[in-house]
């Protein structure tokens, strides 16, 4: 009856997800106030899928005056190539490129941008990882979010975009729409403050009173360790009323499984309870487990079909509301619950994750290379 009960558990969840999400979306975007210019940084590795999209969505902004800073660590990256195009194509964008494999710690996006700071012209700073497809009014309420009284950074929500049409990218795209955007959400309801690291917006003198870049380059969780810093200065975190996409690049299922590996043991390592508590938000698990106990009885077969039913109209009430396309097929739902769990249960273990061809150890509550056993502080 455990996994009766943990079903039933599930199919609350996935509803109240669908609700956070419809009441997310239906409230009002911050009309803009002052708009004063703001440099973006976009550190890059590679010509990941669709990158040109992605960055040409930030060069569109409909922002009176903005900069790009893009950062790169080998001057034989392919990127380069991209941002030549996306040169002729914004001629009149104000754009820097850097390219400088000076080590700084052992997060390489860190030290990209630690690298990429002597060309910031502006004192509003927004940090956007390379693969993050933005909306025209992106940057405005990015900045009318933080020129609310007390907050001292903004981050966003985010919804996956596929980068073709195979499984794959449906089922990446699945976990994020459907498992962390909602519960995102509803982790805010409950009075969280998460940074989340795909977009990172404050000001030059909060990132100054936290340390600066510096404080983050050592640790792999750098959003999470920025969010914490800055709620230490008595400062909160706003979530902005824009919803950008992030590329699913994965083309193989054993290349998403590394990659969501990499995440649920990053989150383990910050958030041992929250992350244990998170296997409630797969319900066709647990009804598929009532099955096999309960040795195929009726009320259990009944169960799962329920449990399906409840799975598959959420998502689709969350695409809706996110004006996307459904992420996966109804049919495809449990091999995704099946999937996250698999992830949940290697993420036990080791500590060990792979990221940008380094091999880190995430431990709580320091990331410090496989090599290296002695740890390190969280930094302030």
């Amino acid at each position: 009856m455990g996994a009766a009960g943990l079903t039933a558990v599930g199919m609350l969840q996935s509803s109240a997800g669908w609700v956070a999400v419809n009441r997310f979306t239906r409230r009002s975007a911050i009309v803009p106030g002052k708009q004063p210019p703001v440099t973006i940084l976009k550190p890059l590795h590679g010509d990941e899928p669709l990158l040109e999209d992605a960055l040409a969505s930030f060069c569109a902004q409909d922002y009176p005056e903005f900069q790009i800073v893009f950062g790169l660590q080998d001057p034989g990256d392919p990127a380069l190539k991209v941002l030549d195009r996306l040169r002729a194509r914004f001629p009149n964008l104000d754009m820097a490129v850097v390219v400088d494999p000076t080590p700084h710690g052992l997060n390489r996006k860190v030290a990209n941008l630690i690298n990429m700071a002597p060309q910031i012209r502006h004192d509003l700073l927004v940090i956007a990882d390379s693969d993050i497809h933005a909306a025209p009014d992106y940057l405005s309420q990015l900045v009318s979010s933080l020129a609310m009284p007390g907050v001292g950074l903004v981050t966003t929500l985010y919804a996956g975009l596929p980068s073709g049409t195979t499984l794959t990218g449906r089922l990446g795209a699945e976990q994020i729409n459907h498992a962390f955007l909602p519960g995102a959400l509803m982790a805010r309801g409950l009075g969280r403050q998460d940074c989340l690291g795909a977009t990172m917006a404050l000001t030059r003198a909060t990132l100054d009173s936290v340390g600066g870049l510096h404080a983050l380059a050592n640790h792999l969780a750098d959003d999470a360790v920025l969010g914490r810093l800055v709620k230490a200065q008595g400062l909160s975190i706003a979530l902005a009323a824009t919803v950008p996409a992030t590329t699913v690049a994965e083309i193989c299922l054993p290349e998403l499984f590394e990659h969501e590996l990499r995440w649920a043991r990053t989150i383990q390592s910050l958030e041992a309870v929250g992350f244990a508590m998170s296997c409630v938000q797969y319900p066709l698990f647990w009804a598929a487990l009532a099955v096999g106990l309960s040795g195929g009885a009726g009320w259990a077969w009944l169960g799962f079909a329920l449990a399906w039913l409840v799975r598959g109209a959420a998502g689709y009430g969350i695409d809706r509301a996110l004006g996307l396309a459904p992420s996966a097929g109804l049919w495809s739902l449990p091999l995704r619950d099946l999937m996250s769990i698999a992830v949940m249960l290697a993420s036990y273990r080791s500590d060990r994750v792979a990221w940008r061809g380094q091999i880190l150890r995430a431990t709580r509550p320091s990331l410090a290379p496989a090599s290296d056993t002695s740890g390190a502080s969280w930094t302030r």
